[in-house]
């Protein structure tokens, strides 16, 4: 005879109701009482099926993530992450790339809807509008994007940067270049914020270049406007491109950080592995995917009106990208 989810609760001495809790969304349950029921369906064999769960909670098992580019290395850990987490409440996760285009999210979201029990979006450069209405289509959390009414884990971006102006500072620059990414980006917004907050705190000279393409090739061009701005530190929006910054710089046999510091933000695989190895700020990318879909799948049992809200904090990573200033060249000895 079958196992069932009878036969789990009355061993585990709990209700059919929390065995489900425990084995769809395990973060509504206490520790104890979840270590039991999955004891209880451990010794038993238990094995839910996804059809018969369907049938009964009117759900698909499954959850989608709607991502700007299926390309970018960013998103890499948040999907790994995000699908692993589903996979502990054997959730199955659809994933699809919006291209860079706005619009085509709010269509990917409308046709995951009738197949996903929600869906998890990351959505940087949409509109509220366009936020607003994928948000009617099924249950939604945003990725680094807040909207009131809408479930959202976010990455501390001002914090950030302002933790790489305070570094920049507390070396000795004063004037420091901002490579600006994409201007309708959420997360931009909010490093800018940091940005202004921190220039007026030290009295630091921000001198603001752009906007550039998040890439290889936008940090190239960027260097060179940078070196022609007469600045000592660059401050790039991504670890993308702030490696075609540091390409860039030594085809011009600009020593870094001898002459120029500068630093990235993302902290992506790669950036220890630069030449050299890239200043930046580490942001929780596989924390915020876990957390994201923790947030969809207890928003599927929730009874209240709250609307959650995480801030991951960020951290600054200094390597060796960022030196003090180059001071005012000294004679040689022999010289008058």
């Amino acid at each position: 005879m079958a196992i069932t989810i009878r036969d789990v609760a009355r061993r585990a001495q709990v209700s059919v109701a929390t065995v489900s809790r425990a084995l769809t969304t395990p973060d509504l349950v206490r520790a104890e009482t979840r270590s039991r029921v999955l004891a209880a369906a451990t010794e038993l064999g238990y094995r839910p099926n996804r059809a018969a769960r369907g049938l009964i909670t009117g759900r698909t098992g499954n959850i989608g993530i709607v991502v700007p580019d299926l390309g970018d290395p960013v998103f890499t850990a948040v999907l790994k992450a995000a699908q692993a987490r589903a996979a502990q409440a054997d959730y199955a996760v659809f994933v699809a790339g919006g291209d860079e285009d706005p619009a085509t999210e709010v269509k990917l979201v409308h046709a995951m809807a009738k197949q996903v029990d929600g869906v998890l979006v990351c959505a940087p450069a949409s509109t509220d509008e366009q936020v607003a209405e994928a948000a009617g289509a099924t249950s939604l959390v945003l990725l680094d994007r807040d909207l009131p009414g809408v479930p959202a884990a976010l990455l501390d971006g001002a914090g950030g940067a302002e933790q790489v102006v305070d570094h920049l500072v507390a070396l000795g620059h004063r004037r420091v270049a901002v490579l600006d990414g994409p201007r309708a980006s959420w997360s931009n917004r909010q490093r800018r914020r940091g940005l202004a907050a921190a220039r007026a705190r030290h009295g630091v000279d921000l001198v603001d270049l752009g906007p550039f393409a998040p890439s290889y090739e936008g940090g190239t061009r960027a260097a060179d406007l940078a070196l022609a701005g007469d600045v000592t530190a660059i401050v790039a929006y991504d670890d993308i491109m702030a490696s075609g910054v540091l390409a860039r710089l030594r085809d011009r046999g600009v020593p870094v950080p001898g002459e120029m510091s500068v630093t990235g933000f993302g902290d992506l695989p790669y950036a220890e592995l630069c030449s050299p190895p890239l200043t930046t700020v580490a942001v929780p990318l596989a924390a915020a995917g876990r957390t994201a879909v923790a947030m969809l799948l207890a928003g599927f049992d929730a009874q209240d009106a709250d609307v959650p809200r995480v801030v991951l904090p960020t951290r600054l990573v200094v390597r060796s990208t960022t030196a003090p200033p180059p001071g005012p060249v000294r004679p040689r000895r022999d010289q008058p």
